[in-house]
């Protein structure tokens, strides 16, 4: 059984910055690319950014140079640092990592939860 549990969303003002947390949980063998997604009010899942288990990075152009993900591999955790949010970031955010499992040779996507941001003045 494996988990991802997202912390660290809330209420921000525009402008403001929020850090996101994700950390994977169970019976992991090792875990590849990890990343994070959103999902606004009547709008489809899109990717915020991913980076590999040697981290490397890619962020989509709506939030480069603002966001910054990262991740510590010893702690199964990746982050998201949030920067000068707008509204249009609002959304609901979930984590995803690509992993292999102990009792598994697939390598298969999970995904957290989700965490609300909502940037309001």
């Amino acid at each position: 059984q494996v988990q991802l549990v997202e912390s660290g969303g809330g209420l921000v003002q525009p402008g403001g910055s929020l850090k996101l947390s994700c950390a994977a949980s169970g019976n992991i063998f090792n875990i590849y690319d990890m990343g994070w997604y959103r999902q606004g009010p009547g709008k489809q899942r899109e990717l915020v950014a991913t980076i590999t288990n040697d981290g490397n990075t890619n962020y989509a152009d709506s939030v480069k140079g603002r966001f910054t993900i990262s991740r510590d591999n010893a702690k199964n955790t990746v982050y998201l640092q949030m920067n000068s949010l707008k509204p249009e970031d609002a959304a609901v955010y979930y984590c995803k990592a690509r992993l292999r499992t102990r009792r598994n040779i697939l390598i298969l996507d999970y995904w957290g939860q989700g965490t609300q941001v909502t940037v309001s003045s």
